[in-house]
């Protein structure tokens, strides 16, 4: 098999794993191979403006209950439960300029870079799901993250090693929109 053809079996494989977790712990030194490949994403003005926070699997209880005590009394339980789901997370932070132009291209290079660390861990069985959660935006969130006022929390990655027959199931229901009846040619 050809190398383009492997990474067309990877794009198509992957999937954003939510659940079917498995009790293996996703270490920091794994975090770190997978970024060092992954931060080869393209950045305009080789800016690279990204960090990233790790939350362990041994330090996900206190992570969990901390960023659930933000939100209202009510809803406290249930959130620190769906944050003790995963076995680890990945805090993704971008550099966040005031310029529109440069916030625009380090998005961009955010989401590049997040995911190429999403197919490298695919294919090591690592699971991997970019989420958005109204808690990334609360400014209690923030200071307890030490987000400065110039930086953007772009994601919580959940992360954890998972059973892959569970994927494999839904292998053939994932469709995707033919690309030709969404791309038109100019003149329009």
């Amino acid at each position: 098999m050809t190398i383009q053809n492997e990474l067309k079996q990877v794009i198509r494989a992957r999937r954003s794993v939510k659940d079917h977790y498995l009790d293996k712990p996703v270490t920091k030194e794994t975090v770190l191979s997978l970024l060092d490949d992954a931060v080869w994403a393209p950045t305009h003005g080789k800016r690279e403006p990204w960090r990233f926070i790790f939350v362990s699997p041994e330090d996900k209880s206190e992570f969990a209950r901390d960023i659930a005590s933000t939100y209202p009394e009510h809803m406290q339980e249930n959130r620190e439960a769906y944050l003790n789901e995963p076995n680890a997370f990945l805090i993704a932070i971008m550099q966040a300029p005031e310029k529109q132009k440069q916030w625009d291209e380090n998005f961009g290079a955010m989401a590049s870079l997040l995911h190429n660390f999403s197919l490298l861990a695919w294919t090591e069985g690592l699971g991997v799901c970019w989420k958005t959660n109204p808690h990334i935006y609360d400014e209690q969130v923030r200071k307890k993250l030490h987000v400065a006022d110039d930086e953007k929390i772009v994601g919580f990655i959940h992360l954890g090693y998972f059973d892959t027959a569970a994927y494999e199931a839904e292998a053939d229901e994932r469709k995707r929109i033919n690309p030709r009846e969404k791309l038109t040619t100019y003149p329009l």
